[in-house]
């Protein structure tokens, strides 16, 4: 079995990320996608990042009529800050012989030199890695790894659909009193809505 782990802090889940999920499905031939919300991002300013109980309910609520995507709370349980490295450890072990593809877009290529233990990661799950907007001309020497990683990851690169739609910009949104729709899923808009997130003097709780 082919299963697809789409991490992400999720604040909150989009359109875009759905998009990417089901092109990986496709492109990558996954049979499942892990949607993972991170409990506390490495790499990501926390202060906008809402409380985990509202961005799993909207993942479930996003993805509830989907068989092909499910919601995996596995580092929100865990606490602390989320490293991808120990989430693929624990997938691994509960998952047994199952292929993991960890998906992402260019732009994370750039810090994967960051990542802890990056090249245990690049060895214990496969990597689809979608072309973001802007980034169809990538050069081997911006991505500072060790050879032969660069190149191996370049050549790999998959064509998807190209989303132009952020979290940020949709809390952006929110918080000014513009219009969201067709930005999320419907059960999202709702979900905002209703327990007011995002919206000025929120405090993500």
């Amino acid at each position: 079995m082919r299963i697809g782990i789409l991490g992400g802090s999720f604040n909150p889940v989009h359109m875009g990320h759905l998009i990417l999920a089901s092109d990986a499905l496709e492109r990558a031939e996954l049979d499942r996608v892990l949607l993972v919300p991170c409990g506390i991002p490495p790499h990501k300013r926390t202060a906008e990042l809402a409380d985990s109980t509202h961005r799993v309910e909207m993942l479930t609520a996003a993805v509830a009529d989907d068989q092909r995507l499910e919601v995996c709370t596995l580092e929100v349980e865990r606490g602390g800050v989320s490293y991808t490295i120990d989430t693929v450890r624990e997938l691994k072990r509960r998952l047994g012989r199952a292929e993991l593809w960890l998906i992402m877009g260019t732009d994370c290529l750039y810090e994967l030199h960051t990542w802890k233990a990056v090249y245990e990661l690049l060895t214990e799950c496969n990597l689809a890695v979608f072309a973001r907007p802007g980034e169809d001309r990538l050069r081997p020497e911006r991505i500072r790894l060790q050879p032969p990683w660069p190149e191996r990851l370049i050549s790999g690169i998959l064509r998807g659909h190209q989303v132009e739609i952020s979290s940020s910009e949709i809390r952006r949104r929110v918080a000014s009193g513009a219009s969201i729709r067709y930005f999320v899923p419907p059960p999202v808009e709702r979900y905002i809505r209703e327990h007011g997130l995002y919206s000025k003097g929120d405090h993500q709780s």
